[in-house]
């Protein structure tokens, strides 16, 4: 039997595939320790690929916050270090600016908190999250008297010392919580493709998880998407939905997955998965929002109305529009403009899913539609690259083209901090044009991975999970000149 990961079910007593006889780039590393595994390479009693890939992400995720310590030794007061030494994080600042410190409900509509505080501008899991955190920062405190604090301007709050250590305290607590989201993607990704546990490797030592990981609240989204590939892999329609509902709750990307199951299980005639998906996901969304649009109807519309009426914003193809031309584009025209582009370019991938020779796997179809999305958002900021990794890494688990995407949304991220310091200006003053050459090789690099994505799906030899293609004999990092033959046959998209 076939399932929809493309497996038979009898491969959880098949080996993993190996890495060295897998991947070309680690079967060159290889050589430095060793070599390539053999034929009679026993496997090692107590670390399973499954361990590895979780220690992989904890020493991955753990190198991110010695990557924050300069911001966090200066209690991120220090406004040019938290550019120079590329470690800004929203979390401390928002502590404050968003009420925290008074353990104020982010829904709130009370006449003094909203005269005192702007509201969360983040969907409501995000917001539940953030608030609990704050909560547990004050029990950690030893629960300080908040009474003096409302007599306190915003001013005054933050040059305060022991808010000031609330604050860190409050992004620890915070990034612990996203250390755990790390792992729980981690563990997702082994086991979506049971014989390829280490394609989550990749994702265990991403530089995009490195250095992303702690700038925003995103990680908690890319759980709940690694969630949902698992889930959809193994036949759980159900989870699927309530996975994609709970992430739709914290950013609003997950919901882009339902539109790869529609292709999927389209192609397959499962409409009733479909319409379960669809319903548990709905029904998910709704619960999680239904606290917040009681309590403060207002306050829960924030999020659409902020986004809907912002202008162009850092990273986006806009910003560097306007800044060459010199013109500043209408709120109205963005949008309209983006939500064609974006309408457009969905139904190009549901062709492509519809008019290839085998169903596409939802990784693939999830990849291209969250990647349309953020070409022509109005604002890219560096941690969005964060909604593309778990998608990207089983949409092609190759490590030449994983560090190719990675290095262009790298570059990007040293870049749009050091343009923030105004070192990237021109000495005898002018345009940004570094910056710009920043944000077309970060799009340079998506639109390398989307072309061989989209060749894979054209193409089905050429999608690694399908073959069984060997690593060439001299270890090459190309691929070889012809390509595998599959040794799976047709089989559904996972």
């Amino acid at each position: 039997m076939v399932t929809s990961a493309g497996e038979h079910e009898g491969d959880d007593r098949t080996p993993a595939v190996r890495p060295t006889a897998d991947d070309p780039v680690v079967a060159a590393l290889s050589h430095g320790v060793g070599g390539p595994s053999g034929e009679h390479v026993a496997r090692h009693p107590w670390w399973t690929p499954l361990r590895v890939v979780l220690a992989l992400t904890a020493l991955c995720f753990a190198l991110g916050m010695v990557q924050k310590a300069p911001c966090y030794d200066a209690q991120w007061t220090n406004g040019q270090s938290r550019y120079s030494e590329m470690c800004y994080s929203d979390l401390p600042y928002l502590y404050v600016g968003r009420g925290f410190a008074e353990l104020d409900w982010p829904y709130s509509h009370a006449i003094d908190v909203r005269d005192r505080y702007d509201v969360m501008e983040y969907p409501v899991g995000i917001s539940y999250y953030a608030y609990g955190a704050a909560e547990l920062t004050h029990w950690l405190k030893g629960s300080p008297d908040l009474a003096p604090r409302g007599a306190m301007s915003q001013g005054e709050l933050y040059a305060d010392h022991s808010v000031l250590r609330e604050s860190l305290l409050f992004t620890a607590v915070n990034a612990v919580g996203f250390g755990v989201c790390a792992l729980i993607a981690a563990w997702f990704l082994t086991g979506v493709h049971r014989r390829r546990p280490w394609d989550a490797a990749v994702f265990a030592l991403s530089p995009v998880l490195l250095f992303e990981g702690l700038i925003n609240w995103d990680l908690l989204a890319v759980a709940c998407v690694a969630g949902a590939l698992w889930a959809q892999v193994r036949g759980r329609p159900l989870l699927t939905g309530l996975m994609i509902g709970l992430g739709t709750a914290l950013k609003l990307y997950p919901l882009f997955l339902l539109g790869g199951l529609l292709v999927i299980w389209g192609r397959e005639r499962r409409w009733r998965d479909l319409v379960v998906a669809t319903g548990s996901g709905l029904a998910t969304w709704v619960l999680l929002n239904a606290p917040a649009y009681i309590s403060g109807r207002h306050e829960w519309s924030v999020f659409w109305t902020f986004n809907a009426h912002r202008g162009a914003d850092l990273g986006s193809s806009w910003l560097v529009l306007q800044q060459m031309a010199n013109h500043t584009f209408a709120v109205h025209t963005i949008n309209l403009v983006s939500w064609v582009f974006f309408g457009v370019w969905c139904v190009a991938v549901a062709v492509l899913g519809y008019l290839a020779p085998q169903t596409p796997r939802l990784a693939q179809l999830g990849y291209l539609v969250v990647v349309g999305f953020l070409l022509i958002n109005k604002v890219y900021s560096p941690q969005y690259a964060l909604w593309l990794l778990p998608l990207a890494v089983l949409a092609r688990p190759r490590w030449r083209d994983q560090l190719i995407w990675q290095g262009g949304e790298i570059f990007y991220f040293a870049s749009v901090w050091w343009y923030l310091a105004n070192y990237l200006n021109p000495g005898g003053g002018g345009d940004p044009g570094f910056y710009w050459l920043a944000v077309g090789i970060r799009i340079a690099a998506q639109l390398y991975l989307t072309v061989i994505v989209v060749r894979d799906i054209l193409m089905p030899e050429y999608d690694v999970v399908r073959t069984g293609r060997p690593v060439p004999a001299r270890h090459s990092f190309w691929p070889p000149t012809e390509p595998g033959r599959l040794t799976l046959g047709r089989a559904p998209g996972g």
